[in-house]
């Protein structure tokens, strides 16, 4: 019997991770990538008195993601509270992510946190997890799939809501023909969004896909579009990096169509400021980073599991606009949301 199926016979006693008691961790994030870091090296040792603990945080940023340096100083934040190590590593291939949680496994880690943007190929290494006694939780990525891979909790977005939500959102606007923009195919949450977006949206939705990782071929991809069918007025993104330079193949293709995006950084709060953008829809990558690490802490050292293992904690979906964005501004100077 794994250490999940022995914990989920007790009396589950139900807690949700307090985020009130969020201290921000002083180290800067970076990009990501292969090479696994420890987060929080230069935090202090945390205010908890429990022993010593190192979680893995594995997710599927690529390089120069920004969305991930909010999610990862979260993390860093919860770790320096509750006197966690925090090893951080990304890769966006699904394969090498894999991997990473291997790593993570064969390093004999006290629990996990994963994000599961292609599931399937990271069921088996999780199943490994579990038979090491390792307890691992989902974050962002992964809301339809976390408990089929036995996962302990689950910290984010029902990306299908958040679509139907920004469907609606672009009707209120009065759009009337929209272009969804996915940076990454196969990602399983960026084609919910999408579909969820088409279902409520009573315009017409093209999809176009676009390479993510190269932003002068996202940039000119876009402008290519806006060119080639003047009746788009909306450009969705997926992504505050790609809303920003959706914006620059707007002014390029000279076209008249707004832009308005799923997620948040500094650079996109002054966007909708001035009006740049119209609307982003915002998940919280801060409050699931936190909860992710925070989260295994309080599984370890109390036995609790938010959600009680049946249902997800959600932290979104929150429209930021015109009419909000100055106070959510003030924390995203700070990169915090």
């Amino acid at each position: 019997m794994d250490r999940f199926s022995h914990s989920r016979k007790l009396a589950p006693v139900v807690a949700l991770a307090a985020a009130a008691a969020l201290t921000l961790a002083g180290c800067s994030s970076e990009s990501g990538g292969k090479k696994s870091e420890e987060g929080g090296a230069d935090a202090s040792a945390g205010k908890a008195s429990t022993p010593r603990m190192t979680i893995a945080l594995v997710t599927h940023q690529s390089p120069g993601d920004t969305f991930w340096d909010i999610v990862r100083k979260g993390a860093e934040a919860a770790a320096a509270k509750d006197n966690v190590k925090l090893v951080y590593s990304a890769d966006p291939a699904a394969g090498t992510q894999a991997n990473l949680v291997q790593n993570a496994i064969d390093q004999k880690v006290d629990g996990i946190a994963v994000t599961l943007a292609k599931p399937d190929a990271l069921k088996g290494v999780i199943a490994k997890a579990a038979q090491a006694g390792i307890p691992v939780v989902g974050l962002n990525s992964g809301l339809s799939d976390w408990k089929d891979l036995g996962l302990l909790e689950f910290f984010g977005q029902d990306e299908t809501v958040a679509g139907e939500a920004f469907g609606k959102k672009l009707n209120e606007v009065g759009a009337r023909h929209a272009v969804c923009v996915i940076q990454e195919q196969g990602n399983i949450g960026l084609t919910q969004r999408c579909d969820g977006v088409e279902k409520t949206f009573e315009g017409e939705t093209e999809t176009l896909y676009v390479n993510g990782t190269d932003m002068p071929s996202v940039q000119s991809t876009i402008t290519a579009k806006l060119k080639q069918d003047s009746a788009i007025d909306y450009v969705v993104t997926l992504g505050a990096p790609f809303a920003l330079t959706a914006v620059k193949s707007v002014q390029d293709a000279g076209s008249s169509a707004k832009v308005a995006t799923f997620d948040l950084n500094k650079q996109l709060t002054k966007a909708i400021q001035n009006d740049s953008i119209q609307f982003a829809v915002d998940q919280q990558p801060y409050l699931q980073g936190y909860l992710a690490v925070d989260g295994l802490w309080l599984y370890r050292n109390n036995g609790n599991y938010s959600g009680g293992g049946e249902q997800p904690v959600l932290t979104g979906p929150a429209f930021v606009d015109k009419d909000n964005v100055d106070t959510v501004a003030d924390y995203a100077a700070k990169g915090t949301r």
